[in-house]
Protein backbone atom coordinates (compact mmCIF):
# COMPACT_ATOMS: atom_id res chain seq x y z
CA UNK A 1 0.00 0.00 0.00
CA UNK A 2 1.39 3.31 -1.20
CA UNK A 3 1.87 6.24 1.14
CA UNK A 4 3.02 9.55 0.61
CA UNK A 5 6.52 10.63 2.47
CA UNK A 6 5.26 13.66 3.64
CA UNK A 7 2.74 13.28 6.33
CA UNK A 8 3.12 10.63 8.97
CA UNK A 9 0.69 8.20 10.23
CA UNK A 10 -2.38 9.56 12.83
CA UNK A 11 -0.98 7.69 15.93
CA UNK A 12 -4.54 7.76 17.63
CA UNK A 13 -6.16 6.07 13.98
CA UNK A 14 -5.89 2.49 13.42
CA UNK A 15 -3.50 1.45 10.23
CA UNK A 16 -4.99 0.22 6.83
CA UNK A 17 -3.97 -3.25 5.84
CA UNK A 18 -5.17 -2.73 2.28
CA UNK A 19 -6.36 -0.02 0.20
CA UNK A 20 -9.48 0.89 0.69
CA UNK A 21 -12.64 2.90 -1.46
CA UNK A 22 -15.71 3.87 -0.41
CA UNK A 23 -17.14 0.57 -0.36
CA UNK A 24 -15.53 0.02 2.95
CA UNK A 25 -18.50 2.33 4.32
CA UNK A 26 -20.80 1.37 1.71
CA UNK A 27 -21.67 -1.92 3.43
CA UNK A 28 -22.94 -0.51 6.37
CA UNK A 29 -25.54 1.38 4.13
CA UNK A 30 -28.09 -0.63 5.90
CA UNK A 31 -26.52 -2.45 9.02
CA UNK A 32 -26.07 -1.07 12.29
CA UNK A 33 -23.57 1.44 12.39
CA UNK A 34 -21.99 -0.05 15.53
CA UNK A 35 -18.31 -0.66 16.79
CA UNK A 36 -17.33 -2.09 13.19
CA UNK A 37 -18.46 1.21 11.23
CA UNK A 38 -16.63 3.10 14.17
CA UNK A 39 -13.40 1.55 13.70
CA UNK A 40 -13.58 1.48 9.55
CA UNK A 41 -14.36 5.04 9.55
CA UNK A 42 -11.10 5.73 11.47
CA UNK A 43 -9.12 3.11 9.10
CA UNK A 44 -10.75 4.73 6.34
CA UNK A 45 -9.55 8.03 7.48
CA UNK A 46 -5.96 7.15 8.05
CA UNK A 47 -6.36 5.76 4.64
CA UNK A 48 -7.41 8.91 2.82
CA UNK A 49 -4.99 10.88 5.29
CA UNK A 50 -1.86 9.09 3.83
CA UNK A 51 -2.52 9.40 0.57
CA UNK A 52 -2.49 13.14 1.57
CA UNK A 53 -6.35 13.85 0.96
CA UNK A 54 -7.18 15.57 4.43
CA UNK A 55 -10.51 16.67 3.60
CA UNK A 56 -11.94 13.63 2.59
CA UNK A 57 -9.90 12.10 5.91
CA UNK A 58 -11.97 15.04 8.12
CA UNK A 59 -15.42 13.87 7.26
CA UNK A 60 -14.64 10.17 7.85
CA UNK A 61 -14.03 11.54 10.85
CA UNK A 62 -17.32 12.71 10.84
CA UNK A 63 -18.49 9.63 9.97
CA UNK A 64 -16.71 8.26 13.26
CA UNK A 65 -18.08 10.65 15.55
CA UNK A 66 -21.65 9.48 14.46
CA UNK A 67 -21.32 5.85 14.97
CA UNK A 68 -23.94 4.51 17.10
CA UNK A 69 -21.75 3.68 20.48
CA UNK A 70 -22.58 4.27 23.93
CA UNK A 71 -18.87 4.59 25.80
CA UNK A 72 -18.44 1.02 26.58
CA UNK A 73 -17.29 -0.69 23.51
CA UNK A 74 -13.50 -2.27 23.45
CA UNK A 75 -12.02 -0.41 20.52
CA UNK A 76 -12.42 3.00 22.15
CA UNK A 77 -9.86 1.93 24.51
CA UNK A 78 -7.59 1.67 21.73
CA UNK A 79 -8.90 4.32 19.77
CA UNK A 80 -11.11 6.63 21.53
CA UNK A 81 -13.40 9.12 19.86
CA UNK A 82 -11.08 10.97 16.81
CA UNK A 83 -10.87 14.67 18.80
CA UNK A 84 -6.94 14.10 18.90
CA UNK A 85 -6.58 13.21 15.13
CA UNK A 86 -8.59 16.10 13.87
CA UNK A 87 -6.51 18.37 15.32
CA UNK A 88 -3.32 16.57 14.26
CA UNK A 89 -4.54 16.65 10.54
CA UNK A 90 -5.32 20.47 11.00
CA UNK A 91 -1.90 20.72 12.21
CA UNK A 92 -0.03 18.58 10.21
CA UNK A 93 -1.76 19.03 6.48
CA UNK A 94 0.68 19.75 3.87
CA UNK A 95 -0.14 23.33 3.11
CA UNK A 96 -0.78 22.74 -0.81
CA UNK A 97 -3.06 19.93 -0.35
CA UNK A 98 -6.70 20.70 -0.39
CA UNK A 99 -8.02 21.39 2.98
CA UNK A 100 -11.28 22.97 2.25
CA UNK A 101 -13.08 25.39 5.51
CA UNK A 102 -13.21 22.49 8.24
CA UNK A 103 -14.56 25.87 10.44
CA UNK A 104 -17.67 26.58 7.68
CA UNK A 105 -18.02 22.49 7.23
CA UNK A 106 -18.40 21.68 10.88
CA UNK A 107 -20.57 24.85 11.46
CA UNK A 108 -22.77 23.81 8.71
CA UNK A 109 -22.66 20.30 10.05
CA UNK A 110 -23.39 21.44 13.68
CA UNK A 111 -26.68 23.23 12.52
CA UNK A 112 -28.20 20.92 9.90
CA UNK A 113 -28.48 17.51 11.84
CA UNK A 114 -31.25 15.55 11.23
CA UNK A 115 -32.11 11.71 13.56
CA UNK A 116 -30.16 9.41 14.03
CA UNK A 117 -28.90 10.93 18.00
CA UNK A 118 -29.13 14.75 16.83
CA UNK A 119 -27.95 15.99 19.92
CA UNK A 120 -25.18 14.30 20.48
CA UNK A 121 -24.08 14.43 17.06
CA UNK A 122 -24.78 18.20 17.11
CA UNK A 123 -22.32 18.92 20.06
CA UNK A 124 -19.08 16.57 18.59
CA UNK A 125 -20.05 18.61 15.40
CA UNK A 126 -19.70 22.04 17.59
CA UNK A 127 -16.83 20.56 19.69
CA UNK A 128 -14.89 19.63 16.13
CA UNK A 129 -15.38 23.54 14.70
CA UNK A 130 -13.83 24.49 18.12
CA UNK A 131 -10.52 22.58 17.62
CA UNK A 132 -10.83 24.04 14.54
CA UNK A 133 -11.31 27.63 15.53
CA UNK A 134 -8.31 27.54 17.75
CA UNK A 135 -6.13 25.23 15.17
CA UNK A 136 -6.50 27.31 12.75
CA UNK A 137 -7.87 30.70 13.74
CA UNK A 138 -7.60 32.10 10.41
CA UNK A 139 -10.52 29.85 8.74
CA UNK A 140 -13.61 32.45 8.34
CA UNK A 141 -16.98 31.52 9.47
CA UNK A 142 -19.72 31.76 6.51
CA UNK A 143 -20.98 34.79 6.89
CA UNK A 144 -24.38 33.75 5.33
CA UNK A 145 -25.18 31.12 7.54
CA UNK A 146 -26.89 32.89 10.42
CA UNK A 147 -26.01 30.67 13.28
CA UNK A 148 -25.33 31.47 16.60
CA UNK A 149 -21.55 29.73 17.88
CA UNK A 150 -21.92 28.18 20.90
CA UNK A 151 -19.39 29.12 24.00
CA UNK A 152 -16.41 26.73 24.74
CA UNK A 153 -18.87 26.08 28.35
CA UNK A 154 -21.91 25.06 26.43
CA UNK A 155 -19.65 22.47 24.28
CA UNK A 156 -18.25 20.94 27.27
CA UNK A 157 -21.23 20.89 29.56
CA UNK A 158 -23.13 19.19 26.41
CA UNK A 159 -20.49 16.56 25.78
CA UNK A 160 -21.07 15.96 29.53
CA UNK A 161 -24.50 15.38 29.47
CA UNK A 162 -24.56 13.50 26.36
CA UNK A 163 -21.52 11.97 25.47
CA UNK A 164 -19.18 9.54 26.56
CA UNK A 165 -17.88 9.27 29.99
CA UNK A 166 -14.74 11.10 29.81
CA UNK A 167 -15.17 12.45 26.34
CA UNK A 168 -15.04 15.82 27.03
CA UNK A 169 -11.80 15.72 28.72
CA UNK A 170 -10.91 14.17 24.99
CA UNK A 171 -12.14 17.25 23.32
CA UNK A 172 -10.33 19.32 26.09
CA UNK A 173 -7.07 17.78 25.57
CA UNK A 174 -7.24 18.19 21.88
CA UNK A 175 -8.42 21.54 22.14
CA UNK A 176 -5.11 22.88 23.48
Amino acid sequence: MEISSRVRPIPTLPIPLEAMSWRNLNVFRHNQRGPDFYLECLRYAQFLWLRELPARAILCLDRALGADLNGSECCLDEFPLPYAALAEMLKESPQEVFIGNPRVHFQHYADRLGPPRKEVRKWRAWACWAITRTICPDLPADPKHDVIEPKTEAIDENLKTLGHPNESQLWKSALK
